[in-house]
């Protein structure tokens, strides 16, 4: 009885951990990951953050409702310094903060300025997978 109510218990915490490690991945913006994983073909998002920007804030605290949540398995979001990465924002054509730039492989499928509508975001980076 009691080896299988432990046994449940770890079925459980393993399947609860499975989910977690292919939630959505936040990470620092780094040009090469960028490339690589379009190259791959995987859904990524580019979001341009400044710590100063309140938008910025809470789009960032809704990215981590969604990364906890397991939502978006498999989908990497790459955080970009909006007042270091100028070129990448010339290049990207991102004239503001709180931008979201969502790609499937190197084909853009969604983009944001400004939204901190938790579902609204979800939508964005929903249209990569």
């Amino acid at each position: 009885m009691i080896r299988r109510t432990v046994n449940t218990l770890l079925a459980g915490a393993l399947l609860g951990l499975s989910s977690l490690a292919n939630a959505i991945d936040l990470r620092p913006f780094d040009a090469s990951a960028l490339a690589g994983l379009q190259s791959a073909g995987k859904p990524v998002a580019v979001h341009f953050h400044a710590n100063w920007c309140p938008t910025c804030v809470s789009q960032t605290r809704a990215f981590d409702q969604m990364k906890s949540a397991g939502q978006l398995q498999g989908l990497t979001v790459l955080v970009a310094d909006y007042d270091k990465e100028t070129e990448l924002r010339r290049t990207l054509k991102v004239r503001s903060q709180s931008t979201l730039v969502v790609y499937r492989g190197k084909d853009e499928v969604a983009r944001s300025a400004g939204q901190t509508d938790p579902e609204a975001l979800r939508k964005a980076l929903a249209a990569a997978l």
